[in-house]
Formats: structure tokens, sequence, C-alpha cells
């Protein structure tokens, strides 16, 4: 089975290479040096910092490999080429949430990139994926796992 396209955002794949390159660069040689020190001092049996440094090294090894298996499978999505006629990946949205009476800035992005915390959604998340392909002006409805929430789409822009 192929693996899924990865929908990124010019910002995000940097973000992703930026990442690549310091663990490859950096992280790795950092990591040898705690294993080369640990194991000077002598048995690796009972050696708690050569254990650390072991498993930090297969987090970063186990990282690379998953940065390097998205980048592979990456389609960005240029932010200038998009329609701001309707919501898609790549965009930046204001809604307005009827219940709770607030408007809200979110930029839509691809899963790998998602940040809610900073206002940061998936396409594939409920509120991302309602939003996809409206327009200004629409109400939508979102299923998330608390119930129906109502929006209004106020502005679409980059």
């Amino acid at each position: 089975m192929p693996d899924k396209k990865v929908i990124l955002t010019y910002g995000g794949l940097r973000e992703l290479e930026d990442e690549l390159q310091n663990l490859k660069v950096f992280r790795r040689k950092d990591v040898a040096e705690k294993i080369k020190d640990a194991r000077a001092q002598g048995d690796l049996s009972e050696n708690a910092e050569y254990d650390a440094a072991k498993e930090e090294q297969g987090e970063i090894e186990t990282r690379i490999v998953e940065i390097e298996k998205i980048l592979k499978n990456a389609e960005v999505v240029d932010e200038e080429e998009i329609s701001l006629d309707i919501i898609s990946v790549g965009c930046k949205v204001k809604i307005y949430d009827l219940e709770f009476e607030e408007e809200i800035d979110y930029a839509i992005v691809g899963s790998t990139e998602a940040d809610p915390l900073n206002y940061k959604i998936s396409n594939e998340s409920p509120v991302g994926s309602a939003l996809i392909g409206s327009k200004v002006g629409d109400l939508v409805e979102v299923e998330t796992p608390n119930g129906v929430i109502r929006v209004k789409v106020l502005d679409i822009h980059r």
C-alpha cells in the first residue's frame, strides 16, 4: 500500500527540513559524544548515562526516519496560488462561533502541521474538514465529540 500524501505549507516544509538538519548535524553528534563519555566510565550493564544516551539516540533516529518519510510524501501547497473564494488548505479563515459569540482566526494546514493551541487546525480535524469548501457568509455546522457547533465564515485570507 503506497504511503499517504502529506499536505504541507511552505512554512511547514521549511520547519521539517530545519528539524531534520538539526537532528542529523547537531543532535546525532551530541548523542554520540554522550555515548562515548558513558562508555569511558566502564561497566555498561549498570550505566544509567549510557542507557539514557542510547535511548535518546534511538528517538533521534526514529524521528529522522519519520521526517524523511513525511518529506518523501509531501505535497506542498503554494499559499500564493490558493483561491480566496473558498476555504482550502493553506489559507487563513476568520469565523464567528455562534454559541460563544466570539471571532476566531484559524490557519488551515495539513495534519502534520496542526497545532490547535496556536490556531493551526488540520484539514482532517472536525472543524477543518467542515470548513473546507465553505465561502464567506456560509453558516457551517461542525460535528464535534461534544456535539454540533455552528460557525459563520467571516473572512478568508492569506
